[in-house]
């Protein structure tokens, strides 16, 4: 995937006195693989801890042995970091996986924007885009509403996918 894809501003306006702020994508470098792990500690924390599956090292190591910074963008909102997500491509498919928004910027539609963003991309279109969400997370409703079904699930983890149309 061209990493100039994401580069591009992308804003929506303001439903429902809903606070939205235009988001960009950035590609990310090695040199941000720790400020990522730290941000996944800090997002996963209370769904992990709920699930009784919280380790304070494997939750960093996770995300260390699956960094790849060729397909993982930084999310930036009013010139600061708010998250991260990755898009992987696989054959006839792409993973969407570590994608994270700091607690204090969610809430504001950035996880709508990113998605659709990445979903209205021409490649993408005809393409599978699976993922995982830990159960219980707030963040199913929006791959749900975004029109992700569910394939799988276990007692941590829920699989969706969703095929893009052409």
């Amino acid at each position: 995937m061209n990493v100039t894809l994401f580069s591009t501003m992308y804003s929506e306006v303001l439903e429902r006195g809903v606070e939205v702020v235009a988001v960009a994508l950035r590609q990310s470098h090695q040199e941000d693989q720790e400020q990522l792990a730290e941000l996944r500690a800090l997002v996963l924390y209370d769904d992990l801890t709920r699930l009784g599956r919280y380790d304070e090292v494997r939750v960093r190591e996770r995300f260390r042995t699956t960094f790849d910074p060729d397909y993982t963008w930084i999310i930036e909102a009013e010139g600061s970091m708010v998250g991260c997500i990755a898009f992987k491509p696989r054959a006839e498919a792409y993973l969407l996986e570590h994608f994270y928004i700091h607690p204090d910027h969610q809430g504001k539609r950035i996880g709508t924007q990113v998605l659709n963003m990445l979903l209205n991309r021409e490649e993408i279109r005809g393409k599978r885009v699976t993922l995982n969400v830990l159960q219980g997370s707030p963040a199913r409703r929006l791959y749900e509403r975004l029109g992700f079904v569910l394939d799988t699930e276990d007692e941590v983890d829920v699989f969706m996918s969703k095929l893009v149309p052409e």
